[in-house]
């Protein structure tokens, strides 16, 4: 049980850190207060406390000093989450960041991920055989530029999924888990490097728990733009680190992803710029047709787990088959959402 510690400590870290980051919020006035930081995709009137990613920063990094080897790989990602933090305790105190400025953050972090070995060195083809990326440096290069590509596209993905209280930290408690229990099996098969990448999957969903109690409806702490990045952040790379199980971290995100890919093409086919928000999310439609915030994380929870443990006992064609069913029912929920959701909302009585 000692590969559970971890994920208790960081549980621990986060949960005590909560209380004098909520002090230290307000105390500089990081606050998500709707009057004076007006925003499109914004849901709550109340005056609520960020910088959540201070204490989400802290869970991780203290746990990973304690219990992992400080290698060139784990300084590498302590160095990024590093400065997710930085932007974004900017973000909560000035409010007014370009988001072009945060994407240029989240790729910075992802390069460091890179440069310090984490990488996509193969990939199981869902046809049959396996992919290597490290047969030669054109193709290393390649497979480098893909790996920032995912680490940045996981990081918006988790950051445009926090739409109400508890959804982001909730679907990040899963994702980690699974990947964890699935590093933890590697490892007690055949490899035993996978044991810390386990202990670093627990940390992540330790932490993530930890501050879903207080981020949950109504919210008494929100995570900002670092609190989401961050742990998008460690879910990209433990996918990677995990035996490169990109698509079983797919799968268990499949429900914020298909969300993610049609607000994304949407906003591009209404000339608009993908990174500027909006109220078009599932959240939102789902908000729009009475369900409560509870209810809205427990379906993105749920859906996360059922998900996930599906991954666990699919081989990779299994795995593209179930992602490409599911995905599609998903989208076509989506879409009657944007399109006909109207003409089921309850009508007046006819007056006569």
């Amino acid at each position: 049980m000692n590969f559970l510690m971890p994920g208790f400590v960081s549980f621990l870290i986060t949960t005590i850190a909560v209380f004098p980051t909520i002090y230290l919020a307000r105390r500089f006035k990081l606050l998500d207060n709707p009057q004076t930081r007006p925003h499109p995709a914004h849901i709550q009137k109340r005056t609520v406390p960020r910088a959540g990613g201070l204490t989400i920063f802290l869970g991780i990094t203290v746990a990973t000093l304690i219990f992992l080897p400080f290698t060139k790989i784990y300084a590498g990602l302590l160095i990024g989450i590093l400065i997710l933090l930085i932007v974004g305790l900017l973000d909560d105190k000035y409010h007014n960041l370009s988001p072009y400025f945060r994407l240029f953050a989240q790729f910075a972090a992802a390069i460091i991920a890179v440069g310090s070995g984490i990488g996509i060195s193969f990939i199981t083809n869902p046809l049959g055989g396996i992919l290597h990326f490290d047969t030669t440096p054109q193709i290393m290069l390649l497979a480098d530029f893909l790996t920032i590509i995912w680490i940045v596209w996981v990081m918006n993905m988790i950051n445009w999924s926090k739409g109400v209280d508890g959804q982001m930290p909730g679907i990040i408690t899963i994702t980690a888990l699974i990947l964890g229990f699935l590093s933890l099996k590697l490892g007690i098969l055949n490899d035993p490097t996978q044991i810390n990448v386990a202990k670093l999957s627990f940390i992540t969903a330790g932490c993530a728990f930890g501050f879903l109690l207080f981020n949950w409806y109504p919210a008494k702490i929100f995570p900002g733009f670092s609190g989401s990045t961050i742990l998008g952040f460690m879910i990209a790379v433990l996918s990677i680190l995990s035996g490169a199980k990109l698509a079983t971290a797919g799968l268990v995100l499949l429900i914020p992803a298909t969300d993610f890919a049609y607000t994304f093409f949407r906003r591009i086919l209404s000339g608009k710029s993908p990174v500027w928000g909006d109220r078009g999310h599932l959240h939102h439609k789902l908000l729009e047709k009475g369900f409560s915030h509870q209810k809205i994380s427990l379906f993105y929870i749920l859906g996360s787990a059922i998900l996930g443990a599906t991954a666990l006992s699919l081989s990779s064609q299994g795995k593209l088959f179930a992602a490409l069913l599911v995905g599609a029912v998903i989208l076509g929920g989506i879409l009657w959402l944007n399109f006909f959701g109207a003409l089921s909302k309850r009508r007046a009585p006819d007056n006569g």
